[in-house]
This record gives C-alpha cells, structure tokens and sequence, in this order.
C-alpha cells in the first residue's frame, strides 16, 4: 500500500466521502501539481482498499478565484479548457467524478454572500497571507485597514476569497478536501464557518477534513530546493511542467541544485537538491523513498542519478502527454464533460441553496 493510502485511511472511517477540491485555470501544471493534486484526485476515485470507503468527487476549475487577479479574458477561456483537458489526461474520469468551472454554478457566490453575512472580519485578518503583511508593517489588523493609503490596492476579492473558498467545499457538503499543508488554515476557516452557521441557524454542513498528501510528495524548486516547485517562478527550469518534451526535462534536471557530496541519499536538512530528486524518482516509480535509496545504491555519480531521475520522469509522463495532445485535438469533447459537470453540480449546487435560504428565512 503507498504512502498516500495509508495516510487516507488513517482520516476517514467512514462509508463515502465527498470530496471537493479546485484548481486555478492558471500556468502550465507542473510536475509538482500533479503529484500533489492532480494524481491524488485520480485516486481518489477508487475505494480505500483498506475501510472500502467510497468518494462522490466534485472537481473544479476555479475561475472565480483566478480574476482576484488580473487575467486576459481570451487568456482565460482557453486556460480553462487546457486545465480540463489535463485533469482528463491525469485519469480524472467524468463518468466517475463531476468535472466542473465555478463560474458555471452560481451558488458559489450565493453562498459566499450568506458566509459573508456572519463571518467576522477577524477571521480573514488571521489569514497567514494577510497577516504576514500586516505584520510586515508592524501595525495591528484595525490599524491597516483604517488607512486608506495601505489599503488601496489591496481588492475586496483577494482578501475575501477564504469564505468564497468555503462556500466551494461546503455547496456541496464537503466531507474531505486534498489539501497540502499551506491550505489546512484555509480548511480550518471552512470549518469554522460551518459551525457557526450551523449554530446561529441549524445544523446543514459538515465540518470537513483535510487529505494531506505525505511529505514525499511535495516537490520543490529545482533551483531552490527549500522552496517548493511554483509557477510563479521567473525561471522555467526551477519547475517541470508536464508539458515539457524529453529533451527539455533532461536539460532541466541536469541542471537542479544538488551537492558535492558522492552517492545519493535521503536528508532533506543536510542534502535538500538531492532529497527532492530521491522525492521525485520515488513518485514517477510509486515506490517509497527508502526503496529508491536502495535502487540507487550502485550510483556514485550525480550526473548518472539525475540521468535515471529523467528517465524515470519522461517514462511517467508519456502516456499523459499522449492524452493529453488528443483531448485539446478534440476541444468538442472537452467542453461537453465541462458542460454535463456544471449541470450535475448546479442540481446538488441549487438544492443545498433551498435548504439554506429557508433556515436563513429567504424562503
């Protein structure tokens, strides 16, 4: 059983999950993206092997939460596309999950109007994002956004998109959520709200769970190891995206950070470049780290392991580059799952509205 098994099942005892989890339509998905979000959603369409516990998936292209940013509508549109094309591509199934744009299902911000209406503005001022800032300033919550001149480029959207968030998981009453470690805040906010809807009207959302995916699977920057793989990094080669052809990937990954030390091993505090490509190697062969240590054992030299690292990469990637070439051949079929995803969600979408809009006394 691989690590990301064993750390599902210690979270959930129960028969079916639903999950929920988005994706900006935003950048090239890079190899750190795939391992993880975009392989986990995959698996999670299959039962635990261990409590049988089934999933009901709702994956979403969020495209609300991209414009917090400026965006090209052009740009845009053709991103969310290729972003549907890719999940596809990574074993996303829309006949076992329901693939879907935000945008297309307007309880989204219906519902982030009604969380809006109860959640206390100190909540978003705990936001790590917002209180780094602050804290940057030296200057309280209350004090940064009694002056205009600080606040002035900051949009309402950037600083609320939490509750627009939690709105996301719990329209379709979110049981689990994949997160990684610098969203938990975020699933604790959902969390939060939840309840304090629950209390101030009556109990109609969960209180959601994070998936964590394990440490292995966190991939960081090739240039900077102790960061993790961004697209918002100037430099290509710090990523790997999954659209990267053979001769790139070997171009990239014999030019990651690493050290002067001989052999390969696992330390992420003493060797992080090398760490991270042991981390990497592992995921493309689904093996445990300790068991890539081992197959590596014979190699002294770090050019020979960065040459099975690529090797590794470019045989995992194949056969969703394949794919993922014929999906944005045929743009028809990817926007016919997109359309049946955002009618099956507006049904769950709109029902849970009912039931909210009469507790609140909109109904």
């Amino acid at each position: 059983m691989n690590a990301f098994k064993r750390t599902l099942t210690t979270q959930t005892t129960q028969k079916t999950r639903q999950v929920f989890s988005g994706i900006q339509p935003t950048g090239t998905p890079h190899l750190g993206n795939y391992l993880g979000a975009l392989a986990n959603w995959a698996r999670l369409q299959d039962p635990d092997p261990i409590t049988g516990a089934s999933s009901f998936n709702y994956y979403s292209i969020v495209d609300l939460h991209a414009i917090t940013m400026p965006q090209d509508p052009a740009t845009l549109r053709q991103a969310k596309l290729d972003v549907a094309a890719t999940l596809l591509a990574c074993g996303v199934n829309p006949e076992r999950s329901v693939l879907f744009e935000q945008s297309r299902v307007r309880a989204h911000t219906e519902l982030a109007w009604i969380f809006n209406c109860i959640t206390p503005v100190g909540w978003l001022g705990r936001m790590t994002q917002w209180k780094t800032k602050m804290e940057g300033r030296g200057m309280s919550h209350a004090q940064v956004l009694a002056d205009e001149s600080l606040t002035s480029g900051l949009k309402m959207g950037l600083f609320d998109y939490p509750v627009l968030q939690a709105a996301d998981i719990l329209l379709y009453k979110g049981t689990h959520v994949p997160v990684g470690e610098d969203q938990i805040q975020h699933l604790e906010l959902a969390r939060d709200i939840a309840g304090l809807f629950n209390k101030t009207f009556k109990p109609v959302f969960p209180k959601p769970e994070a998936i964590v995916p394990p440490a292995a699977k966190r991939v960081m920057s090739l240039r900077d190891p102790k960061g993790k793989m961004s697209k918002s990094d100037p430099s290509d080669f710090s990523r790997l995206n999954l659209i990267d052809s053979p001769a790139t990937i070997q171009a990239k990954i014999a030019k990651a950070t690493t050290d002067g030390i001989r052999g390969v091993s696992y330390d992420p505090v003493n060797r992080p470049g090398m760490s991270n490509l042991v981390s990497i190697y592992a995921a493309m062969r689904d093996i445990e780290v300790e068991e890539a240590v081992k197959e590596c054992a014979d190699i002294t030299s770090t050019k020979d392991f960065k040459l099975r690292v690529s090797e590794s990469i470019i045989e995992k990637l194949h056969p969703i580059q394949s794919e993922l070439v014929r999906l944005q051949a045929d743009e028809g079929y990817v926007k016919t799952v997109l359309d049946k995803g955002a009618q099956k969600a507006n049904d769950v979408a709109n029902n849970t509205m009912e039931e909210v809009y009469k507790v609140v006394g909109l109904r």
